[in-house]
Parts: C-alpha cells; structure tokens; sequence
C-alpha cells in the first residue's frame, strides 16, 4: 500500500547509528570515547546537556538505574546472545561470574571482578541500541564530574571526600556549587547512590572514586547475526514448552506485560492475606502507607483497595520473611495451576501460563467480576494465558513470531507496556489505533480491542486516552526535539519501543508472507482479538522529566492494574462466547 506518511528519521540519530555499528564489526573491543562526539551531536531529548560543562544529571541518574550499580569498576563490557556464544569467544562459564543486575532495566549480566568484564546477554538489536547509549551517557557525565571534582576548592574536597560518615548540610551545598549541579539534583543522586543523605560513607567512597579516574568503557559485540538471535529465541521457547507442555494443543490468550498483575490479580494470594500485610505495615513502621490505608477504608482518598494490598505485598516480598512468603505464594499459585517459567539461562524474559479452568472464581480480583456475574463457566474452557515479562524493542517480533509457531491456535494478543507521552501526564492510559514502527518503517493501522470506556473504571488518578497515534522507537535516546515536533505535528502523542515489532508479528500470523516495509498496512481481518495499552511513565518534551527524575512508585500501579483487569475482563467476555458456542 502506498505510504502517505513521510519517513522522518533525524539525520543525527541516523549518523550515530551507522557510527557504532559500523565500529562494532571489529573482532576487538571498541572505545567508547569515539562515541562521545556523535552522541552529543544527536541532541537527544534524554542527553540534552550532553556538551554543556555542567553535568546533565537526569541523563546520568537515568543511566545510573539502567546499568548494573558494578560498571562503575567496569573496563570492558561483552555483549553476546546465548551462553554459548561467550564460551567460544573464551570467557568460559560467565554464569560462574557474579550475576549482576540494574534497578531499571531486565537484562542478565555478569561481572568478573579480576578482569573488570562484564558480560551481558542480549535478545536483539534493541539490546545495542539501549547499552550504548547508556554507556556513552554514563561516561560523558562521570568524567564531566571526575573533572569538576578534581578542579574543586580544597576546602570542598576536604569537607566531602575526607572519608567522614556524614556530611553536614552547608557541605552538601557547597559541593552541588562546586559540581554546577543544583541540591536538589545532588540529593537525586545520593539517593540513587548513597541512600539515607545522614549516613554518607557510601557515597563518599563513589564520589571519592569518581575523583580517582575517568571512565574509559571499552565494548565488544561477540556475534550480531540473526541467526544467533533466532537462536537464542528458540532456546528460550524450548525451555518453556518443555515446563508446560499443554501450550502446545491448547488455544492460548499471549499477553505481553508484567510478572506481577496478572498474577495478583488472578491468584487472589494477596487479597487472602489481608490481615497479615496489614500487621506487616504496622510492625515494620510503614507509617505513611498505614495512614494511606485508613484513609481508604474510611473512603477519604479514591485509591483502590486492593492495588494498595498489592504495593504492600510487594514490600512483604522484600522484608526478611520474604523467602518463607515466596514459598507460600508459589503454593497457592500451583493450586490455582499458575506455572511460573523463569528464563535463569537465557535473555531476561520470564514467563507465567494460566489455566482458565483452574483459576477458583472465589479468589479472583472482586473487580474482574461485574456485580453478580457467574464466572463458574471457566470450568469448562480449555484456554490457556501465556503472560510473557514485556521484552525490549525488536525481541518483541522474534518472541511472537516463535510463540506463533508452536503453540495451539491464538485466540488473542494483548500488549500492556510503558510509554512516554507527548500530551499527557504520568499516569495517563494511552490506546492506540495507528502505529509507525521505526524498524520497518510501516505505519500499522491496527484494530483494537479496548476504549476508555474498558479501562476509567478503574483508573483512580489518571485519564485514559484512546484513539491515539503512536510510534515505536528504536531506542530510549535515539529521538532529539526536531524529530520529536515532526510526530507530534503528525498527531503521534505516544512514544514507545515494542508495538511495532509486535504488529509486524501479527501481520504475519495471517498472511502468507513476510511483513512489508516502509507501508501503510492496515490489519484489519485478523483472526484473533488484537489490544494494545500503555501506561505513561515519561513526560520526554518536558525538560528532566524522565524515568531518571523519579520513579511510578505506588501510584505507578493504578495504571498498571487499570490495563490488566480491562484485558482480564476481556479474555472473560471472549471465553464466555466461546465456551457456549
């Protein structure tokens, strides 16, 4: 079909783009440093301050949760895509290594402390275009730091590298002054390093280590084939069609989302453990969280119930009882037929497979119900949830087009991730019906399955758009505001990395050949359900108002269950039909 909109890629992002991939042919290891130029000139909206001499904090807190907390002792970093591929480059067993993992970002890693490696598995070309920027990013803004520390009054250096256990106020403030930084900025980074700001030894041994050297990442790609891609996608395929056999023969719902919602949500573990977390509030001294839970009981605040009781759980989860309460939840799930698979050996990408006919109608979330409605028919369905960790940009086709492959017929494909948005706010619930994909160029014109309708109901805090134009992205830096302001002059509002690769996916899923390139491509007639929802967590033409400024936190969860139970709800009306027909 011909294309009616014009490709609008930037001509800096293209130019990065071509630089380290063309650098990342060599057998040998790469410098970052022959990066640093390309990427600031790129202008990019995450990096905007990236030539300034004063550090870009948000740009360096937002890599600092993206890379595991040992890259700061990292000399070189190896990127591979199966443990294989590591052996015969003669790392030997990385798994041997110290597993390291980021606070924001899945992807398992391993770090040698004698070598000063790190390994990294990755599941496609997204993987590369997410590391080297954040490695680019995180060793511009250290050495911009190393430098100013270096340069400061001796004074300074002496009130805040004198290796005391705690810093005083005016010493906080003139150490922000001597870094160009403002406070509040330092305290964003003491968070995110050092915790409490009244016990500072933590992070005075990192600032005292970011005085001591500058960075100077080196990176080498081990194998960048397809081939090995699709490799590594089969293995990971196989590892869970050998724990649950059924997903084979049966009529499957693949949901791409979270570990958590779903299965919160259709357990019921959480919610018949109400008294326990609530004494786990009170013991632990969750004084703020107790406050907010009587408010809801006494109708005060419009949160939910039990999204709260879910927040709660996952603190629960990480107190020291947490191994005992992990064996419990994994009881209860198995009563209901959950089965968790966990991808230990392969890319970071967990799955969880529901039974419909085993889930106990008496556990469920209150909410999926509506008023008194009979859900007993579950019995007597014999589909199948396949719930996938939501991966990273490209690996989205590659998981899809396997899944699609080998197990029973779908009956439905649902999309539930993060987005950034142009026009709303965090928070907000975006539902698109048009998407341009960056990495095939196409513009899908994609029927959905949900409306704001599906979803406000249970969305305390934010508004839920639908009818909305997104594009996939091809990476979380790879956009500057020039070629921002094209897509939003074109009505494109919501940004995110993984629905094109998905559509592309389903495209193929129906039609005899492989999905077209740089094309408008409508997708109606498709034979299963199709929905797409994402949650904003980034407000990106909005300076510093990233995922690197702070995080969702607890209200990050309205969203996130507001999505889960509109799919819930559906897959429900669908077996419904389906079972009495």
């Amino acid at each position: 079909m011909e294309r009616t909109v014009p490709y609008t890629a930037s001509e800096e992002v293209e130019l990065y783009l071509r630089t380290y991939y063309s650098l990342l042919r060599t057998t040998d290891a790469i410098q970052i440093r022959t990066l640093e130029e390309v990427h600031s000139g790129m202008g990019s909206l995450l990096h905007s301050r990236a030539r300034g001499e004063a550090p870009d904090m948000s740009a360096f807190v937002y890599a600092l949760l993206r890379l595991p907390d040992c890259v700061r002792y990292v000399e070189e970093v190896v990127l591979g895509q199966s443990l294989s591929v590591f052996e015969q480059a003669g790392l030997g067993d990385v798994t041997q290594w110290e597993k390291v993992s980021a606070r924001a970002r899945r992807r398992r890693c391993f770090y040698n402390k004698e070598k000063k490696l790190m390994a990294c598995i990755i599941a496609s070309r997204s993987d590369i275009d997410d590391i080297i920027p954040l490695l680019t990013a995180y060793q511009i803004e250290w050495n911009k730091i190393h430098n100013l520390l270096r340069h400061a009054p001796i004074e300074v250096r002496r009130a805040n590298l004198g290796g005391s256990s705690s810093m005083t106020w005016r010493a906080h403030q003139e150490l922000a002054e001597a870094l160009n930084m403002s406070l509040e900025d330092l305290e964003r980074w003491h968070s995110v390093w050092g915790g409490d700001l009244s016990k500072d030894s933590d992070f005075v041994a990192r600032l005292q280590k970011v005085r001591e050297a500058p960075r100077r990442f080196r990176v080498r790609l081990l194998s960048g084939s397809l081939i090995e891609y699709n490799r590594a996608t089969d293995a990971w395929w196989s590892n869970i069609a050998q724990a649950v056999p059924d997903l084979l023969s049966h009529p499957i719902y693949f949901i791409s989302s979270n570990t958590h919602s779903l299965a919160n949500i259709l357990s019921g573990f959480a919610l018949q453990n109400k008294e326990e977390l609530q004494a786990f509030l009170e013991q632990d001294g969750h004084e703020q969280l107790l406050e907010e839970w009587h408010q809801i009981q006494a109708q005060e605040i419009p949160s939910s119930e039990e999204n709260f009781l879910y927040y709660a759980f996952k603190k629960y989860l990480q107190s020291p009882k947490g191994p005992e309460v992990f064996a419990r939840r994994n009881e209860h799930e198995a009563a209901c037929g959950i089965a968790r698979v966990n991808s230990e050996h392969f890319f970071d990408v967990d799955a969880q497979i529901f039974p419909l006919s085993q889930l106990n109608p008496a556990w469920l979330d209150p909410r999926i119900a509506v008023g008194d409605e009979d859900l007993s028919f579950l019995r007597k369905s014999d589909a199948l949830i396949l719930n996938i960790d939501y991966p990273l940009g490209l690996s989205a086709y590659n998981i899809l087009t396997e899944v699609a492959e080998h197990v029973g017929k779908i009956l439905g494909v649902y999309v539930l991730g993060k987005a950034a948005t142009l026009n709303g706010v965090i928070g907000d619930v975006m539902i698109p019906y048009v998407v341009h994909d960056e990495h095939s160029r196409n513009t899908y014109l994609c029927p959905t399955a949900f409306s704001a309708a599906d979803v406000t109901p249970h969305l305390n805090y934010g508004t839920v758009l639908d009818n909305q134009k997104a594009v996939t992205v091809r990476g979380t830096f790879l956009q500057n505001r020039s070629y921002m302001d094209v897509f939003y002059r074109e009505g494109y509002t919501d940004i995110e990395m993984e629905a094109g690769p998905y559509l592309s996916a389903v495209y193929e899923m129906f039609r005899p050949k492989r999905h077209p390139i740089d094309e408008i491509v409508p997708l109606n007639n498709i034979p299963f359900d199709l929905g797409l929802l994402h949650y904003a967590s980034d407000t990106p033409m909005h300076k510093g108002h990233n995922l690197g400024a702070g995080t969702l936190s607890y209200y990050g969860m309205d969203p996130t269950y507001a999505t889960s139970l509109a799919i819930i709800r559906r897959i429900i009306t669908l077996e419904r039909k389906r079972t009495q027909e």
